[in-house]
């Protein structure tokens, strides 16, 4: 149970860090959506790492690897967003 809280705690810091480092115009707006995308690239991080046994069964993402995860799902956001597949919540 620890372990998803590590994952979700480093989530929400490493979308916030994915955001800063990734301007652009179909970032995903709002507290609750850049805590999502940063918890879905620890989860992404966390899967991929423990896939390639980089991480034991009990493990989670780092902190370092969390960011790269959420930079991933954001540049698959933003790439989704930018065909239309699906719409950006916070575009007018």
């Amino acid at each position: 149970m620890s372990g998803i809280l590590w994952i979700v705690v480093v989530g929400f810091v490493a979308g916030i860090i994915a955001r800063i480092l990734s301007p652009g115009p179909n970032n995903p707006s709002g507290f609750i959506l850049t805590t999502v995308l940063g918890i879905a690239g620890a989860f992404l991080a966390t899967w991929v790492g423990q896939a390639i046994g980089h991480y034991g069964p009990e493990q989670g993402a780092g902190f370092i690897t969390a960011t790269i995860g959420a930079l991933v799902v954001l540049f698959i956001w933003n790439r989704l967003v930018a065909r239309g597949i699906i719409s950006d919540p916070g575009g007018r």
